[in-house]
């Protein structure tokens, strides 16, 4: 199913954002108001409450059915040494996934996350960006379709990750296209590179930042000039759940730098956005600031996968189980002042 049609059907998409349920979210804090504990003393598990409630329209929104797709490709700089481990590794993960020996099988089956695994053209490299476009228009096109597709409209829940050798370099690329600074305020150790690794890194991504530095910074533009396609695949499939209405956990320093394009064309995009977590590569803290998203979790995680995000998941689980399970002051009879 095609759900952008064109650049500028995505661009009109993400220009056009929907709102929360303002309702929900004011029913929803006065059931917090409510509930046998001091005001707050539950903290951002309050915070996540209200947020649900916003997006599902229901002052006591459930999680039955949630989702952890995700999305798998290859970048042709890779020629360029930039990562510790070959382009073959991104097929062979993706059979892991495949066969259930990851660790986002077990971390989804820890959250009760059901696992959707898109592999985008793992035989068909993009361009190597620091001489072309990273896509053409329509291969983009056809990695923010495969997103979108990835979005069930009966979703409570989704969580994006990635798999993609090299492609902590197309993420420090999209960032400084999108909010500036110089590669090496972006790049980090991705894989596990070493010094002159990381050396590599940014003399690639300053020659993808000049010769793309002509065109235009729409979304749209700086995904297919210096993403990739399974980077565009969650930028498809966060804007396709913003149209639907379904809360979205971001993972680490790929999946949020998917959707820095679009922040810096409409920053409300990160609305129905949660970050998981903070993740080790050093770009996220200054990525999550870029977006006005604070992480739920800090657990020194640096693999991808969507495992931060699949982590984070089942402290939102807690967070409306509590919302939604524990009694009010009246229903348990217990005093709510002194």
């Amino acid at each position: 199913m095609t759900f952008f049609s064109s650049a500028a059907a995505f661009e009109a998409a993400l220009a056009d954002l929907g709102g929360p349920d303002a309702t929900a979210i004011a029913q929803a804090r006065e059931r917090q108001s409510a509930l046998t504990k001091p005001a707050g003393s539950l903290g951002r598990l309050e915070d996540i409450a209200i947020f649900f409630a916003g997006w599902h329209g229901d002052a006591r929104p459930r999680i039955d059915k949630a989702r952890a797709a995700i999305f798998a490709g290859n970048h042709g700089f890779t020629v360029h040494g930039v990562s510790a481990f070959p382009p073959s590794v991104t097929a062979q993960m993706v059979a892991n996934f495949e066969a259930g020996g990851a660790a986002i099988n077990a971390l989804s089956a820890a959250s009760d996350l059901v696992l959707k695994v898109v592999a985008l053209d793992l035989d068909r490299p993009t361009a190597d960006f620091t001489t072309a476009a990273a896509m053409s228009a329509t291969d983009c096109l056809d990695a923010l379709n495969a997103g979108a597709g990835a979005v069930e409209d009966d979703l409570d829940l989704l969580v994006v990750g990635e798999m993609g050798i090299g492609n902590s370099t197309a993420a420090a690329a999209l960032c400084a296209r999108s909010f500036g600074g110089s590669a090496a305020d972006w790049v980090g150790p991705g894989t596990g590179v070493d010094t002159e690794g990381i050396a590599r890194k940014i003399g690639v991504i300053e020659r993808a930042l000049e010769i793309h530095g002509h065109a235009a910074r729409s979304a749209f533009e700086t995904l297919r000039r210096v993403g990739g396609r399974e980077i565009a695949a969650i930028a498809g499939a966060t804007l396709r759940a913003r149209q639907l209405g379904v809360p979205v956990v971001l993972d680490g320093f790929i999946s949020g730098a998917a959707i820095a394009p679009l922040a810096a064309d409409n920053p409300a995009i990160t609305d129905h956005c949660i970050a998981g977590h903070c993740s080790a590569e050093p770009g996220h803290v200054r990525l999550l600031a870029s977006l006005g998203l604070t992480p739920l979790l800090s657990l020194g995680m640096r693999l991808g996968e969507g495992s931060g995000a699949a982590v984070a998941a089942g402290v939102i689980r807690a967070a409306l189980t509590a919302h939604d399970r524990m009694a009010t002051f009246a229903e348990a009879e217990v005093s709510a002042s002194l």
